[in-house]
């Protein structure tokens, strides 16, 4: 296989931030204190959250210089997640770890940085996982290929990341449990990479053909205690259910938006996955992606029935109850949850006030991508002009800065239609904001029209036509 430039200088750099972090590597003490620190360059929010096992331990407030500290006390080892809405990251955490972030959220992977005790395993994460974007878009260009072929490339590819671990490991006295997420983060990326291609092209294989491609798959643990919070892991096993799952013959794209395929897939979890706490993440994510399918919502009863059975989490449980009632609330007919949303001067106002006497088109924006946001625009300024009767109303997810107000200054926007959520993590939930291309339609009562469309699909012109 040809070499890409590009990679290669790209794994040379991070050889070389991988020996300058080594000094960093974990001393053996065993305080359960730990230490999170850190400076936003650009912030999106005021807060850095902090949570384990998808729970929150805390919330740490931005001071004037965009600077956060926190001593975090009974901390115990395994992977966490910080995250700086709408951005986040997994961390490994060691006893005796302490950890100083650096990140600027207009790139945040590119920028994210740590130092510290423990920054040595975590600057791996994150220079993995921007290695494995770049050859992302290398993968698409073979993805035709026949599945030996593939399989070649990608092993050659995880040899190479392979050597790369070793020259790390040598150089930083890793503990067990760092070394196996570490190495996870290659072994999983790439299995995971096998998966989603016999899913999507595996429908047709012969039995020697299955054999020999999933080979890979003896290597696989599908009970690793230590892994069960650890996303490549985790998304892995998801796409590895989902091959399990599937009937012979049956298309895996039609397959997956049927409740029974997901109920099928629930079952086949309980029967292999004996660790409760990955059992339980396996399950929780099997159920919000049938519970976002919006147009199963009739049988949604029934699933939940055969979630409470497989899962064991009462508060995983409340979650996914009350992801369904928030969709059940965001109906057709229903009027729109009230949030409260910022003006342009930073003024608060409620969104049933403000929307109240004309028809309402709600869109969404991050101020983190505003090159999807610029794509917004011009797709709403198409819709302006073939629909004139609504009132179109963007919603930025953060409060406002100084940048927002530049950006749309330069895109000659009418400010009095443009708004900010005031609480994202609330009102995401009350208005199952799931993804940016949603938009909410609602009549002149605040009633919902449609309250799960899609912006960039034809759909939403004939929602507005009939209404």
């Amino acid at each position: 296989m040809r070499k890409n430039n590009k990679l290669r200088f790209l794994k040379l750099i991070i050889l070389a931030i991988i020996l300058f972090f080594s000094n960093s590597c974990n001393n053996e003490n065993s305080r359960d204190n730990f230490f999170l620190g850190g400076e936003i360059i650009n912030p999106s929010s005021n807060y850095v959250n902090f949570y384990y096992n998808n729970i929150k331990i805390d919330s740490i407030e931005l001071d004037s210089e965009n600077k956060f500290f926190k001593n975090l006390e009974n901390i115990q080892p395994g992977i966490y997640r910080i995250e700086h809405i709408p951005e986040n990251q997994y961390i490994i955490i060691e006893n005796g770890d302490s950890l100083w972030i650096r990140v600027n959220v207009e790139d945040f992977k590119e920028s994210l940085s740590f130092s510290g005790r423990g920054s040595s395993k975590n600057n791996f994460l994150v220079d993995m996982s921007i290695l494995n974007d770049y050859e992302n878009d290398f993968l698409s260009q073979i993805y035709n290929q026949g599945s030996s072929d593939y399989k070649i490339v990608i092993d050659s590819l995880m040899d190479e990341k392979k050597d790369i671990w070793e020259v790390f490991n040598k150089s930083v006295n890793q503990r067990n449990l760092a070394r196996n997420i570490t190495k996870a983060s290659i072994k999983y990326n790439y299995y995971n990479k096998l998966e989603r291609y016999a899913l999507l092209r595996g429908r047709e294989w012969s039995k020697d053909e299955r054999e020999e491609y999933f080979s890979y798959r003896d290597k696989v643990n599908l009970n690793d205690s230590e892994l069960s919070l650890f996303e490549p892991y985790v998304t892995y096993l998801m796409n590895f259910f989902n091959e399990k799952t599937l009937d012979s013959g049956e298309v895996y794209s039609y397959a997956k938006n049927n409740t029974d395929f997901n109920i099928k897939k629930l079952l086949i979890i309980d029967s292999q996955i004996n660790d409760p706490y990955l059992k339980n993440n396996l399950a929780r994510a099997t159920a919000i992606e049938e519970i976002l399918n919006f147009k199963n919502n009739d049988l949604h009863d029934e699933f939940i029935d055969y979630y409470t059975y497989v899962n064991t989490s009462n508060r995983y449980l409340d979650e996914i109850t009350k992801l369904y009632n928030d969709i059940e609330q965001m109906k057709k007919g229903n009027v729109l949850p009230d949030v409260n949303i910022l003006d342009f001067n930073g003024d608060i106002t409620s969104s049933g006030e403000e929307f109240i006497g004309s028809k309402t088109f709600i869109y969404f924006w991050s101020q983190t991508q505003m090159n999807h946001y610029r794509r917004t625009i011009r797709r709403v300024e198409e819709l302006k002009q073939q629909y004139p009767q609504y009132r179109f109303v963007g919603i930025c997810i953060q409060p406002y800065t100084d940048m927002v107000s530049q950006a749309q200054n330069i895109l000659n926007l009418d400010l009095s239609n443009q708004f900010s959520f005031k609480d994202f993590e609330s009102s995401s939930k009350d208005w199952v904001l799931t993804f940016l291309n949603k938009t909410i339609v609602t009549d002149e009562k605040v009633k919902i029209i449609d309250g799960f469309s899609n912006l960039f699909t034809n759909d939403i012109e004939k929602i507005l036509e009939k209404n």
